[in-house]
């Protein structure tokens, strides 16, 4: 195989980065050869996006050089051939939707190409078909869910047919079952040939890859086969990041003096390799119970279409109801288009049931005189996606904005408190631009402007989506602090092992409708349930349901045994 990108001494600073900030990226040499799969590994803002950037020509170096296939990016007159070899999905994929409906934004490309009108149709309807955005074909794709758009994004991608394919943080929106179908299309389009590039934060996607890439501040710590990476455990640790889920059970098994093979990296294969019970019953920790809490927030049988008595309505939420205890940590979860956004902007006030009741706390959201300032005072919102919220294009204006709305006093030092509670360093980043910060980094300026507000109720939408491990656990336990000063929080999520980790009570939605709440523990471990809903039961449940099918007598409803290894352990070695 030739070297199909080549990546020498890339240095990158742009022109409105502060003096005292560092280069973006520093240094990098990097060959990719055609028909690789390349991940990229990195805490938030260590240089991943901006690297695949480079790649494709969006940015060009400050000093060094990127080859594609010869052509050089810096040199105008390669500038369309490159982008002809390069197909990008970038980190938000709704930047790159450029049409007015589906169907036109997966021809955008091909009719820029200049092809034949039989072959775009031909090549759109197979794309619309494999991204199963058929019946959604005249729609706006501002209408589309995360999930949704993330997929046509893909599809326009392809409809080109590029050599070289760019990911950023593909399946961040994406639900476990519709993850599963994509990454299997990417690996299958690499066994075809295609030269893949992958940058993401959940490690046991990069298990396929050829080689791993793993970055810190602007530089390449470390490169390698899969298992050399994953066993530089000192390394993964400097740069923030985990081992895949399955080699930290697997280590945790270990402890017990089971044999685990060391090969073992596919959570098939560690689950084939636990053992039989031979010993005599364990006495395993019970779930406990306790007194239902005041209920805070009701819907009850909640109707809700978008562009209603249009040809292009589309109902999202169909008799939906719930209930939400005081001071709880709630989840809702559900797969891509169940009506997870649509029903956290009913309790935020942002949208009105057409059918239905909502109440928060004493305001009754239905009703008309109950003004949208009085719910946001009460009830603070974090979009899925953070951009949607921002207003201003400093990092610490953008924060002070809500309460600039509110009139409150001691701005500076609000901004500060906010932006401490979610990782971000005030002098570093108060005079950042939005735009110049990486996806995970976005979010927590999000999660910030929503704290600095001070509200009771705190709705979060898929919050750890573009988050490394170490921001997602710094998020997870500013959660409990939250709570633990009173705070009542929603989280709306398809990563279940997070709800798992997190929440006390759980709501599973489907089609626009609640199919299901009870305590987390329960619901996460009700397989069937779970994958009627388009999801998958977080791992550690996985775990505890076939060591209890191998005869240990395990709870499979105790929380903390089925969401932490520790745990697990320390009950089996009793």
């Amino acid at each position: 195989m030739n070297n199909l990108i080549e990546v020498s001494d890339l240095t990158y600073r742009p022109a409105d980065l502060p003096a005292e900030q560092p280069d973006i990226l520093q240094g990098i040499n990097l060959t990719i050869k055609t028909g690789e799969f390349l991940a990229i590994v990195g805490e938030n803002g260590s240089g991943k996006t901006t690297l695949l950037k480079q790649i494709n020509g969006l940015l060009l170096p400050s000093t060094g050089q990127i080859l594609i296939n010869g052509l050089d990016t810096r040199e105008e007159a390669d500038r369309n051939s490159i982008l002809a070899l390069i197909g990008m999905v970038f980190q938000n994929p709704a930047d790159q939707i450029v049409a007015s409906t589906v169907e036109e934004d997966v021809a955008f490309g091909l009719e820029n190409a200049n092809l034949p009108t039989e072959i775009i149709q031909k090549r759109v309807t197979e794309q619309l078909e494999d991204a199963g955005l058929e019946s959604d074909a005249a729609r706006p794709p501002h209408l589309l869910s995360g999930g949704q758009i993330q997929r046509l994004a893909m599809a326009g991608v392809l409809a080109r047919s590029p050599r070289i394919l760019l990911f950023d943080e593909p399946t961040s929106m994406l639900d476990p079952l519709a993850r599963r179908s994509f990454l299997q299309q990417i690996c299958h389009l690499n066994q075809q040939g295609m030269t893949v590039v992958y940058v993401t934060h959940h490690m046991e996607e990069t298990v396929f890859a050829d080689q791993i890439v793993v970055m810190q501040a602007g530089k390449i710590i470390l490169r390698g086969a899969p298992d050399y990476v994953f066993s530089e455990k000192h390394v993964l640790d400097q740069a923030r990041l985990e081992p895949p889920e399955t080699l930290i059970w697997a280590e945790h098994f270990r402890s017990l003096g089971w044999e685990i093979p060391k090969s073992v990296i596919l959570p098939e294969d560690l689950l084939s390799a636990l053992p039989e019970y031979r010993g005599t019953k364990l006495k395993s920790s019970q779930p406990t119970t306790s007194s239902i809490p005041h209920s805070l927030i009701s819907l009850q049988d909640v109707y809700y279409t978008y562009l209603a008595e249009t040809p292009l309505e589309k109902p999202a939420l169909k008799g939906a109801s719930m209930e939400i205890s005081e001071k709880a940590i709630h989840g809702i979860a559900g797969g891509n288009g169940s009506g997870k956004s649509t029903l956290l902007q009913h309790i935020n006030g942002i949208l009105r049931p057409s059918q239905g009741r909502v109440r928060v706390d004493d305001l009754i959201v239905e009703d008309e005189r109950t003004s949208l300032r009085e719910i946001i005072r009460k009830v603070g919102l974090v979009f899925q996606s953070p951009e949607t919220q921002f207003f201003e294009t400093f990092v610490g204006d953008e924060i002070a904005y809500g309460p600039k709305q509110f009139s409150m006093d001691n701005l500076k030092e609000r901004v500060r408190n906010a932006m401490a509670q979610v990782g971000l360093d005030f002098e570093k980043f108060k005079d950042r631009r939005l735009t110049t910060l990486s996806g995970g980094e976005k979010r927590k300026v999000a999660i910030a402007s929503t704290l600095i507000l001070d509200q009771d109720i705190l709705l979060f939408d898929e919050p750890t989506a573009g988050m490394d491990p170490h921001s997602r656990d710094e998020l997870i336990a500013l959660f409990r602090k939250l709570n633990r000063q009173g705070k009542t929080i929603v989280i709306a999520s398809h990563r279940l092992e997070e709800l798992a980790a997190i929440t006390e009570t759980s709501s599973v939605m489907k089609s626009g409708k609640v199919i299901a709440s009870a305590e987390s523990a329960v619901l996460f471990s009700d397989q069937c349930l779970l994958k009627s809903a388009g999801l998958e039961a977080p791992f550690g449940a996985v775990i505890v349901q076939a060591l209890i099918k191998k005869g240990w007598p395990l709870d499979l409803r105790d929380p903390l045994i089925s969401s932490n290894p520790g745990k697990l352990v320390e009950v089996l070695s009793k």
